[in-house]
């Protein structure tokens, strides 16, 4: 069946359009909108909700956060929410405080960041800090005042 179908391509003659469409998977799309006003709020959500593909939007006011989740491609998203906006859109930088080494170190931390996120940055200068290992964490613990179960031995 798979040479049947070589030869049948071979001799295909419309090539615009294929049979063997790929489809988009579903996916979800986190983008950063600057939002002050419940005007803004319905501006930005209605500008993504007519979408072919979009099965459900979801906004932070507060955290200026957009959420779409279909058969979207991310990039068109980005640029539909600020054509139809006006506003600066850009997909969401931030990653959640626990899951970057190094939170404090300059280009991770950013002050305009939501409470409990950091900037998402692959740095290199970043990686030449140091990273305690486990055991390091293991001894450093065991004589701290915050451990109940820490030495006593004074």
């Amino acid at each position: 069946m798979g040479a049947l179908d070589h030869v049948s391509d071979l001799f295909d003659c419309s090539r615009g359009s294929s049979k063997h469409k790929k489809r988009k998977q579903l996916q979800t799309v986190e983008i950063k909108v600057k939002m002050d006003c419940e005007g803004c709020e319905r501006k930005v959500k209605k500008s993504v909700e007519g979408m072919k593909g979009v099965s459900q939007v979801d906004v932070e006011r507060k955290a200026n956060k957009l959420t779409v989740v279909g058969y979207v491609d991310p990039a068109k998203v980005v640029a539909r929410v600020a054509y139809r906006t006006g506003k600066k859109a850009e997909l969401w930088p931030y990653v959640p405080y626990d899951v970057v080494a190094h939170p404090y170190a300059p280009g991770v931390y950013d002050k305009k960041a939501p409470a409990g996120y950091v900037r998402n940055a692959e740095d290199p200068q970043v990686s030449h800090l140091a990273r305690a290992s486990s055991t390091e964490v293991r001894y450093t613990t065991a004589f701290s005042d915050e451990n109940p179960a820490a030495c006593s031995i004074m």
